[in-house]
């Protein structure tokens, strides 16, 4: 049988949301035929973005303004450069997160509001550091509908757009390599699934879009582990997409191109097992109570400076590795749960996937017990419920890994010297978790989010919730390096002809746009970004 060939002007391999941003913009701005080649099935076209929660950091836009918030390109820049620590080699990635800060308005706030996607109006304020600055001001606009509604919007957008004639999309196509002719890219080739058949396709102009390589069976993570973040833990959970496999990224390397900061990934802290089960390992991100105490196996306080979410994920994820057993409980009530405990996917958060405002204000007032509920359900191995704490401690011991054991008198002694002091009043509140979430509840938007002086051992606000807490891996940061125009680069800085990455393929722009750790957000943000670049790139000329 003849192998199938297709042609175009244009080749996109991959349809996450960069890949589908790109395609829109070529659409939007020419009359050149793009072929969009997806390995995944239609119904999962959108790829992680699609689970998303939806979080996108913007500058100085109007929600910003509206809450008082007071923010500019210079104080994100400065904030940006704080979390990534650049190394001295780090221009390009230096650039990219400068022209980020600079146009953010311009290529990603616009280019959604257009497609009509809507933000909620109380800006959420992540990563705001804990020895360094993080994020000076609110800047994590989170999507009402979700990551969700993001592709639906985008893919809407580009479905009924007046070019879409031009554009083909090819579901379960492998893209395993690209074909050069006289040192430029001329086309991809690769196989159809199921089955195996070998395509090719033609073009003149081909776009990398297949995400990072923090998925797949996570061998490309771990053969790329920082010793920075701490040992390497025996148990990494994956909450990244099955395709971000680094396959491209080896094909790239092959060509010439130049791979960079592949060691610097973006762990969370606080993954458990996904009830799915839908791969090795599979995990679902929590967004962790920060009302709640984080111990190691052994029942002591994490410490000495405590973990509290939304302050420095990368803290937390070293903080956990250098513990016994290289992972964490969390421990909480029932009030605490119903208040702060979140998960970092569309699937979870109805109210906002279906952008029910009388279901999240009903979250707001009196908890999200459907959620607290369904997590305790389904993640049994993870959750632990008792109404006493010798009882939760008994069920925790039943799931300790490699011999670690809960020490009830190690734990019960952290718990009441951290609710003593809540017994003695905010003037007498001496503990660095506790004037934390002094200075959050500053904030309107963390205040309706985060319990006040909330004990553990509180009988009212049983029962006792125990949450085992895992690394998960979840984003590349590094990829494959590219100039200001997404075009591909080679180790000496020249350009490969007709070759050009977007998204977290190309480390989010230049090939390292966060250096060492993000400030959250700008992952679906730089997507769009890139994009939207590499298309006027591609329509104005290579």
């Amino acid at each position: 049988m003849k192998k199938p060939t297709y042609n175009a002007d244009v080749i996109i391999a991959g349809g996450g949301l960069a890949g589908i941003v790109t395609a829109y913009e070529i659409l939007d701005l020419s009359n050149k035929k793009v072929l969009l080649i997806e390995k995944g099935k239609e119904k999962n076209f959108g790829g992680l973005a699609k689970e998303s929660f939806g979080g996108i950091h913007l500058i100085d836009t109007p929600y910003q303004r509206k809450m008082g918030i007071r923010d500019n390109s210079e104080l994100a820049y400065q904030d940006w450069e704080s979390f990534a620590k650049f190394g001295d080699d780090d221009e390009l990635p230096r650039e990219w997160a400068k022209f980020y800060c600079e146009n953010s308005i311009e290529y990603i706030f616009e280019f959604l509001d257009k497609k009509k996607i809507k933000f909620l109006p109380i800006i959420n304020w992540p990563e705001r550091g804990v020895f360094l600055p993080g994020n000076s001001v609110p800047r994590w606009h989170i999507t009402w509908g979700t990551g969700y509604e993001i592709i639906y919007r985008v893919l809407n957008a580009l479905n009924s757009h007046k070019n879409r004639k031009n554009l083909e999309i090819l579901f379960e196509h492998e893209v395993s390599g690209i074909e050069m002719q006289n040192q430029k890219a001329v086309g991809v080739f690769g196989k159809i699934l199921p089955g195996g058949t070998e395509y090719e396709a033609k073009a003149p102009t081909v776009v990398v879009a297949s995400g990072g390589i923090c998925g797949g069976d996570l061998s490309k993570v771990r053969e790329n582990w920082s010793e920075e973040l701490g040992p390497q833990p025996k148990i990494l959970l994956n909450g990244s997409h099955d395709f971000a496999d680094g396959l491209l990224h080896d094909q790239v390397k092959n060509l010439g191109g130049n791979i960079t900061h592949l060691d610097k990934q973006w762990h969370y802290a606080a993954g458990v097992h996904h009830p799915s089960k839908r791969r090795p390992n599979d995990g679902l991100s929590l967004v962790p109570p920060r009302s709640a105490l984080w111990m190691n196996p052994k029942g002591e306080r994490i410490g000495p400076v405590p973990l509290v979410g939304y302050t420095d994920t990368k803290f937390l994820v070293e903080n956990i590795l250098r513990q016994p057993g290289q992972y964490s409980w969390q421990i909480m009530n029932m009030k605490i749960a119903l208040r702060e405990l979140a998960v970092s996917g569309s699937d979870y958060m109805k109210a906002f996937r279906f952008k029910s405002k009388l279901m999240l204000l009903k979250h707001l007032f009196f908890g999200n017990k459907e959620l607290v509920d369904r997590l305790i359900s389904e993640c049994p191995e993870d959750f632990v419920v008792a109404n006493t704490l010798p009882e939760l401690v008994e069920r925790m011991n039943t799931r300790g890994l490699d011999g670690h054991k809960i020490d009830l008198s190690t734990i019960e002694k952290a718990i009441l010297n951290y609710d003593g002091q809540i017994d003695r009043g905010e003037a007498y509140h001496n503990d660095d978790q506790l004037r934390r979430l002094a200075n959050f509840r500053q904030n309107r938007g963390d205040r309706i989010r985060i319990c006040k002086n909330q004990k553990i051992l509180d009988p009212k606000a049983g029962p006792l919730i125990a949450i085992r807490e895992f690394i998960l891996s979840r984003k590349s940061l590094g990829g494959i390096q590219t100039n200001l125009n997404c075009q591909v680069q080679r180790p000496d800085g020249t350009t490969i002809p007709g070759l050009f990455a977007v998204g977290e393929a190309a480390g989010f722009g230049g090939g390292g746009i966060h250096g060492k750790g993000s400030l959250e957000g700008t992952f679906l943000g730089s997507c769009v970004l890139t994009g939207r670049v590499a298309g006027r790139k591609i329509i104005g000329g290579q």
